[in-house]
């Protein structure tokens, strides 16, 4: 079984603690351990995938505009890569792919599916904020796509504690995701 490493969201806007929508220390908390993760993948010559958010300046036509800040706006600060995964990405940018969504799901406005498929990829882990908006929706975009999954306790975050634990339970009890404890 082929696998990869689907990092999505992990920017400046979402998780720094002045990003302008950002889950704060629980996304910094990951830091060490997504940047671990990311290299390991590099090493063993497996797929990086960082995907994110990309909104324009205004835009109200998008869904989130009316939910949400603007955030992860082309051309910000805010949408780069947070800390060291930026430092990691700057320096393997030929090996980590990049990829540009257009809502909530990884699999959204990219053609993720098909990279990944192209890969033999049939088992995604994944990492990110938020645990219970962008990190779920791609979960279930993958269910419904066949992909088996894993979830890295240690490498989700978000700004609804609440939400956080309910989307870890359902990931592993509805579909049939592993997560890996901290």
């Amino acid at each position: 079984m082929e696998k990869a490493l689907l990092i999505v969201d992990y920017t400046v806007d979402f998780v720094a603690k002045d990003g302008a929508l950002t889950c704060g220390e629980p996304g910094i908390a990951l830091e060490d351990y997504i940047v671990d993760q990311a290299a390991d993948y590099l090493k063993q010559q497996l797929p990086v995938f960082v995907i994110n958010d990309l909104h324009e300046i205004h835009d109200p036509y998008h869904p989130e505009s009316k939910l949400f800040p603007p955030h992860n706006i082309r051309g910000t600060k805010g949408r780069n890569l947070y800390g060291k995964l930026h430092d990691l990405y700057t320096e393997h940018n030929q090996e980590i792919i990049w990829m540009d969504k257009t809502r909530y799901s990884a699999f959204a406005g990219t053609d993720l599916d098909i990279q990944l498929r192209a890969r033999g990829i049939t088992e995604i882990h994944l990492m990110g904020v938020c645990t219970d908006i962008c990190i779920l929706h791609t979960a279930v975009d993958a269910y419904n796509l066949g992909y088996t999954m894993v979830i890295h306790e240690g490498g989700v975050a978000s700004f609804n504690a609440i939400g956080h634990d309910w989307a870890l339970s359902h990931f592993q009890h509805t579909l049939g995701a592993t997560v890996i404890a901290k």
